[in-house]
C-alpha cells in the first residue's frame, strides 16, 4: 500500500507542477541545432498602436450586391508588436498576455524579452524583420522565432491583421487584399519611427535593410510582396475578395508593379496557402524578385504541399530559393509557438481542442521551432548581415537522413562526412533542404 501511496503522491505532484507550468516560449532541446541557440543580446519588447489611413472596408462592401460607385474606406488599425536588442541587465515583466485560438481564452506565455526595456544602440542600427501571422493568428503566434532573431540583432515587428485574428477573424476577401499592404505599411512605418526623436525606435532601425517572415495567409502575402502577383482567376472567385478588389496585386497590373518595396531583401515563407487554391500561376511566380526560404511540411493539407509550397518554390525561377520540409508534418511546420498549458481544452464552437492550431500530430513543437530558428538565423544572416559563415548551414545534401557522420578523433570531418553542419551527430533526422538557383 505504500508505493500505491506514493504513485498517487508523485502523480499530484506532477499534475500540480503541470498545471502551474510556464507557457514558455523560448524553450531549447537538447538536440536543438547550433544556430537556435539565443544570441548575445538581451531582449526588450515594446507595443505599437499603428493605423493605417484611408484604406478600402472590405468588411462594408456586400459582395451580393452591385459594386458601388464609391468603395467605402476606413482608418485600418494595426497593434504591432516589437522585439528588439535590450540594454544588458534589463528587468522587469517577460510575460506576455495572449488570446488563444478560440478567441476567447486568454494565456499568459513566458520568454527572454523585458517589457519596455531600454534599447541597446551600440550596435544600432539593426536590420528589421516584420512577422506576419496566418489566418486566424495574431502578433504572438510567432513569438518564439521573433525574440530568438531579436537576441541576435535584428529589430522584429509582428503584425496584428485587423479582420485576421482570433478576436476580429471576418471577411475572408479582408485578408486576401489587405496582407501584403499592412506588410509594407508596417515597413513604411518602422522606417518612419527609426527617424522619429520621440520614438524609442529612433535610430535602432535599419529599415532599408529588412527581411519578411510569413505563416500561412502571412506567407500568402509575402510571396505577393516577394513579387508574385496573382492570377484573374482568384480575382473572380465568388467566395473571396468581393467585387475584384483583389485586382490591385494582379501579375502584370500596375498596382502590383508598384508594391515589392527593394528595402525588403528577403523572405521567409512557412507553408504559405494560395497555390493550390489557383491564386499563382508560372507567370505570377516568376514575379518574386527576392531570395526565399520556403518552410513546410510534406502532409500540409492546408496549403498543400506538392501542388502547394513545393510549387511556388519550384516556380519562383527568378531568383536563388530553398525549401525546408520537415517529413510527416502537416500545416503547423515550424511556424505557431507550443500550445499554451490552457488550449488544452475542446471549444464547443469549434468543435476540436485547441492545442491543434499549434501542435503536429507528428513532430514535437519545440523541436520544429529550435529548427525554424536555426535556419532563419542562417538565412537572415547571410542576407541580412552579409555573413558569409552562414553557407556553411545551408550547403547541406538534400536529404538529411543521406547525411553521414565521419569525424577524425580532433573532430574535423573526414572527407566522406555530410552530417547536416550544426545539427548534434544522429539529430538530423526527418528532414530536406532543397536549393535551387534564379534561372532553374
Amino acid at each position: 500500500m505504500n508505493w500505491m501511496k506514493a504513485v498517487v503522491a508523485a502523480a499530484a505532484m506532477a499534475g500540480a507542477t503541470a498545471a502551474g507550468a510556464e507557457n514558455r516560449i523560448d524553450r531549447q532541446r537538447a538536440d536543438a541545432p547550433e544556430l537556435s541557440a539565443y544570441g548575445e543580446h538581451a531582449i526588450g519588447v515594446r507595443t505599437l498602436e499603428l493605423v493605417n489611413p484611408d484604406q478600402v472596408d472590405i468588411l462594408s462592401i456586400d459582395p451580393a450586391a452591385a459594386p458601388p460607385d464609391e468603395l467605402p474606406r476606413y482608418d485600418r488599425p494595426l497593434p504591432v508588436e516589437v522585439w528588439y536588442p535590450a540594454g544588458a541587465g534589463a528587468t522587469g515583466a517577460q510575460s506576455m498576455r495572449v488570446f488563444l485560438r478560440d478567441g476567447k481564452t486568454e494565456a499568459e506565455i513566458v520568454g527572454q524579452a523585458v517589457r519596455d526595456a531600454e534599447p541597446d544602440r551600440s550596435g544600432a542600427p539593426y536590420p528589421l524583420v516584420l512577422v506576419s501571422h496566418g489566418y486566424p493568428g495574431n502578433r504572438f503566434l510567432l513569438s518564439h522565432l521573433a525574440e530568438n532573431l531579436a537576441s541576435k540583432g535584428y529589430v522584429v515587428a509582428s503584425i496584428d491583421h485587423t479582420d485576421s485574428t482570433y478576436r476580429t477573424q471576418a471577411a475572408f476577401g479582408s485578408t486576401l487584399v489587405n496582407r501584403s499592404l499592412d506588410q509594407v505599411f508596417v515597413l513604411n512605418e518602422m522606417a518612419r519611427l527609426s527617424s522619429d526623436g520621440a520614438s524609442f525606435l529612433n535610430g535602432l532601425v535599419d529599415a532599408g535593410n529588412a527581411g519578411l517572415i510569413g505563416y500561412s495567409m502571412g506567407a500568402y502575402g509575402a510571396v505577393i510582396t516577394a513579387g508574385g502577383g496573382v492570377t484573374q482567376a482568384s480575382i473572380e472567385y465568388p467566395w473571396g475578395a468581393p467585387h475584384g478588389t483583389l485586382a490591385i496585386h494582379k501579375a502584370g497590373s500596375d498596382s502590383h508593379e508598384a508594391l515589392p518595396d527593394p528595402r525588403i531583401r528577403t523572405a521567409i515563407a512557412f507553408a504559405p496557402w494560395g497555390m493550390n487554391t489557383g491564386f499563382w500561376d508560372a507567370g505570377g511566380l516568376a514575379g518574386i524578385r527576392i531570395p526565399m526560404l520556403f518552410v513546410a511540411g510534406s502532409v500540409d493539407d492546408v496549403s498543400g504541399y506538392e501542388n502547394g509550397t513545393r510549387a511556388i518554390w519550384q516556380g519562383a525561377t527568378g531568383v536563388d530559393r530553398a525549401l525546408l520540409t520537415y517529413d510527416n508534418a502537416n500545416h503547423n511546420a515550424g511556424a505557431p509557438m507550443p500550445a499554451p498549458a490552457e488550449a488544452d481544452k475542446v471549444d464547443a464552437d469549434l468543435g476540436w481542442n485547441l492545442t491543434g492550431h499549434y501542435s503536429d500530430a507528428v513532430w514535437d513543437s519545440v523541436k520544429m521551432n529550435n529548427i525554424a530558428q536555426h535556419f532563419a538565423t542562417a538565412w537572415l544572416g547571410k542576407y541580412l548581415k552579409g555573413d558569409d559563415g552562414m553557407e556553411a548551414y545551408l550547403d547541406l545534401v538534400p536529404q538529411s537522413n543521406d547525411g553521414v557522420s565521419a569525424l577524425n578523433d580532433d573532430g574535423t570531418p573526414k572527407p566522406e562526412h555530410s552530417h547536416w553542419h550544426g545539427f548534434e551527430d544522429r539529430s538530423a533526422k526527418g528532414l530536406r533542404f532543397e536549393r535551387l538557383k534564379a534561372g532553374e
